[in-house]
């Protein structure tokens, strides 16, 4: 299946970058997002209902599947021999993958705590958690691009 699959290495590269973009679009909106949704918007309130709904719908509409393609498109290129796992880069891209991944992770159980109507954190603490994704994505493109270790 391989040797199938190598003769589309660069359609999975296009579409693994095209998830990406996808996917980091979503992780810096749903944060900022939520920075509204805890300081403009008292429980139970029809405002409360809109960034509910948008937030629910971005999470499951736009940022999983995007990961989950993500994900997919870039086993299929590690299978296909796409890192050198001797060099540092590789793993930090990894690293930092897992970690975006986690913070997806985060995302969606804050989403789950405002449609539970217990969120108990700021404004403050989503607009500190809206720099996550673009610290993590810099860290990643640096890697994959600069390769500098």
């Amino acid at each position: 299946m391989l040797d199938f699959l190598s003769g589309y290495y660069q359609w999975i590269k296009a579409i693994h970058i095209m998830a990406v973009i996808s996917w980091m679009a979503g992780m810096f909106y749903l944060p900022r997002l939520f920075v509204y949704h805890a300081e403009r918007a008292a429980v139970g309130s029809e405002l409360d209902q809109t960034f509910q709904i948008m937030e629910e719908k971005l999470l499951k509409v736009i940022i999983n599947p995007a990961m989950i393609v993500t994900w997919v498109a870039g086993l299929t290129m590690l299978a296909l021999g796409a890192f050198d796992w001797g060099s540092v880069w590789a793993w930090a891209k990894i690293i930092a993958v897992l970690m975006m991944s986690g913070f997806h992770g985060w995302l969606s159980k804050r989403r789950k705590e405002f449609a539970a109507g217990t969120n108990t954190r700021s404004g403050k603490v989503y607009r500190i958690a809206n720099e996550v994704p673009t610290v993590l994505m810099i860290i990643i493109v640096i890697a994959v691009i600069v390769r500098p270790f």
